[in-house]
């Protein structure tokens, strides 16, 4: 049977999980967030104290991922995660979205999570300097990496703009959004760009 495995992608905060979710209950798909996978199953290494974070064993979180799409009867898995490029089998990926966030309505998000000091900018940073997106297509080339910007859009309506790229089959596309030209414009770029 052929299996679709999407990965959704995107700086902390741009709504990767709650897409994910949407977007699994409409496809009637596996959802896997890779957080969760790593703490449930003890794929971490360590934690990152200055980040706040975890350490993934990234071989054995790409061993359990593909053992999980193997033995799964499901056709589709949407697999969500900052870092799913690095850690998802590539010969198994159909496609990647990566999620973009205007920077000034992630920073209001960030911040209501709880994000504070350097680890807020760095992550705002990684946003406005595309880092996700090198990322994926550094992995991927371009027809199966597509970019989508969220800002401003419901859970619902990104969902859908997902799902009509899968069902349409129409070309991904990259490149669009410039934060930093958007910043710059608005003389925000310096207050933004801390790190």
């Amino acid at each position: 049977m052929y299996k679709r495995v999407i990965l959704v992608t995107g700086t902390p905060c741009v709504g990767k999980t709650s897409i994910s979710q949407a977007l699994s209950s409409r496809l009637d798909a596996l959802c896997l967030n890779l957080t969760d996978l790593a703490t449930r199953k003890n794929l971490i290494l360590g934690e990152d104290k200055a980040r706040k974070t975890l350490v993934i064993n990234e071989e054995k979180m790409k061993e359990e991922l593909a053992k999980i799409i193997a033995e799964c009867d499901k056709k589709d898995f949407v697999i969500d995660g900052h870092y799913a490029v690095n850690v998802v089998p590539k010969q198994l990926v159909s496609c990647v979205f990566v999620l973009r966030r205007n920077p000034v309505e992630l920073r209001k998000l960030m911040e209501q999570r709880g994000f504070s000091d350097a680890k807020l900018w760095e992550n705002l940073a990684s946003e406005i300097l595309d880092v996700c997106l090198i990322d994926a297509l550094s992995v991927y080339d371009c027809g199966k990496v597509c970019e989508l910007d969220v800002s401003g859009k419901t859970v619902e309506e990104a969902a859908a703009e997902v799902l009509a790229v899968l069902e349409s089959g129409r070309n991904c596309q990259v490149g669009v959004v410039d934060w930093i030209g958007k910043l710059e414009n608005e003389g925000l770029l310096d207050e933004y760009l801390r790190i």
